[in-house]
């Protein structure tokens, strides 16, 4: 597997996804966001979807126009009124591989939060709007900050050269959150119940094992969609 950035929002990359497999499809086509996915074979014991058991495309669009290869991919752009922060738009992991061990989403992360320390940024932000992801994002390095947006998303930092700091009673706080909330599946009623009182997950170690690069690749402004 092989972590690359793609380009950065001046570069107006473009990725197109397979939205039966991927969430946020559509926001990964519009040339407005930097963009660095993970990309490659999963390891060969696990067991992916087949494309021929996912549903059929219509008729005017076929296999070959998505990009091909894709695990896992991230949009991200400058905050409007922090120039030294960056914003984790948009977070995906293909359908069939999420929850796999893998950790291709905390991996991802942590690896374009560190992209951007070399780019100059000083603290990368990403809101979630459901416990799984809060709980993946601690493994990242981020925690807590206690803020909401407008959409009642909670709000994680981290800064870049470094972990956030962290503590059981900030993760609860969020936990609690969405403990408040209604309508929660049976899963994250369950994920909440079995991590009532206890400590943050370790932050993941991205070692080396999988390759990081620069692609080159950034498509011309314009390309079609």
């Amino acid at each position: 597997m092989e972590f690359a950035l793609l380009g950065w929002p001046v570069d107006e990359p473009r990725l197109r996804l397979d939205y039966r497999r991927f969430s946020y499809a559509g926001k990964f086509v519009t040339g407005k966001t930097g963009i660095a996915v993970v990309r490659g074979e999963p390891p060969a014991d696990h067991e992916s979807t087949s494309v021929d058991s996912l549903g059929p495309l219509p008729e005017d669009l076929s296999e070959s126009e998505f990009d091909d290869g894709i695990l896992a991919a991230v949009a991200f752009n400058a905050d409007r009124t922090d120039p030294k922060a960056l914003w984790l738009r948009y977070l995906t992991v293909r359908s069939d591989l999420r929850g796999s061990g893998l950790e291709l989403g905390p991996r991802l992360a942590a690896f374009i939060k560190a992209r951007a320390a070399e780019r100059g940024y000083t603290t990368v932000r990403i809101a979630v709007n459901n416990v799984f992801s809060y709980h993946a994002l601690y493994k990242s390095g981020f925690a807590a900050t206690g803020r909401e947006t407008g959409l009642a998303e909670l709000i994680l930092e981290a800064p870049t050269d470094a972990q956030a700091n962290v503590s059981m009673s900030t993760y609860q706080c969020g936990l609690d959150q969405f403990r408040k909330r209604e309508g929660l599946s049976d899963a994250e009623e369950t994920f909440l119940q079995e991590h009532e009182s206890v400590d943050p997950p370790e932050p993941i170690h991205t070692g080396r094992s999988a390759q990081h690069v620069d692609s080159g690749v950034s498509n011309p402004p314009g390309t079609s969609e």
